[in-house]
């Protein structure tokens, strides 16, 4: 990999080299690195642009690293991956994707993830969006989520895209079986004239389901951001989902969080906020010697944290 590449790759995953354990890495469109263990293979789809991801039931403490990379201007690719994880499992699994893009043309990555999620096993599932570079080409990214969580599995999600992507159409699914849980936690910062759409639609099938649907956001200057999200209890089930954002200059900002009983047993709640930093912050870590853009930054990272 090259300086660039090795950039993207601590953006969107936090590494300063490959890693360790199971791991297949895509560089503009090709495999670029791929290991795999006894317990987690790896395999090329034979119909479509993607890998399977097997987990063998009973693997504990493991973890595989999946980023994408791309430095190439105009470069636009679909990739499906899918994830089979076994019984009684306890994984973790780290994606996500970095565009460099310094030509005209734009640079653009979708990438479909399906989750098989097999009875009582865990999930903590991480996925990093990241973009820069100085050229006028667009940087785009459209992630899709299918998740599907047997009995008494547990799901946890952390979605996060903070920096240089102009355009975003992010779709999550899931559907649970009796006693799973989903947890997700997603964090987006847009500026200039970037867009930003978030969909989750969540079916609580399962006795005694439960999910928790919790974004932050923060929209800047001219940019514009729309989050949809759907909770479905269709059986004795709980779900939360709350959408809190901070607008700022002439941004725009759009809430619709939908909850739906379908049982009488089934227990929903649904959030949203919309507003400005107040004064009173601003003025108290002005007060302590920060200038006013200081102040602005040090509450908008404390809000995404």
């Amino acid at each position: 990999m090259d300086t660039i590449e090795r950039t993207l790759l601590e953006q969107v995953a936090e590494l300063h080299e490959v890693p360790e354990g199971a791991y297949n890495i895509r560089a503009n469109g090709q495999s670029a690195a791929r290991n795999t263990t006894a317990n987690i293979d790896i395999v090329n789809k034979t119909d479509l642009p993607g890998i399977d991801i097997i987990i063998k039931p009973g693997t504990k403490n493991e973890s595989v690293h999946i980023p994408v990379l791309i430095s190439q201007t105009g470069l636009k690719e679909v990739v499906y991956n899918d994830f089979y994880i076994g019984d009684d499992c306890d994984v973790t699994i780290v994606a996500g994707c970095g565009i460099h893009n310094c030509g005209d043309q734009t640079s653009q990555h979708d990438g479909v993830h399906r989750f098989f999620v097999g009875k009582n096993a865990k999930v903590k599932y991480v996925e990093r969006h990241y973009a820069d570079g100085d050229g006028n080409g667009q940087r785009v990214m459209n992630p899709e989520s299918v998740v599907e969580l047997d009995e008494g599995s547990y799901m946890e999600m952390e979605t996060t895209q903070i920096k240089g992507v102009n355009s975003t159409d992010r779709k999550t699914s899931a559907k649970l079986a009796d006693k799973a849980t989903l947890i997700v936690r997603e964090k987006i910062m847009t500026h200039g004239t970037q867009f930003a759409k978030t969909d989750f639609t969540v079916d609580l099938n399962g006795k005694d389901s439960s999910a928790n649907v919790i974004s932050r956001s923060v929209a800047k200057d001219h940019s514009r951001q729309e989050f949809f999200s759907r909770i479905n209890g269709n059986n004795a089930c709980s779900g939360h989902t709350e959408c809190d954002a901070i607008i700022m200059g002439e941004a725009h900002v759009t809430a619709v969080p939908e909850i739906t009983a379908n049982s009488i047993d089934a227990s929903l709640i649904h959030e949203a906020a919309i507003g400005k930093i107040a004064g009173e912050q601003l003025i108290k870590l002005m007060t302590l010697g920060l200038t006013e853009q200081e102040a602005e930054e040090q509450i908008v990272n404390g809000f995404l944290k």
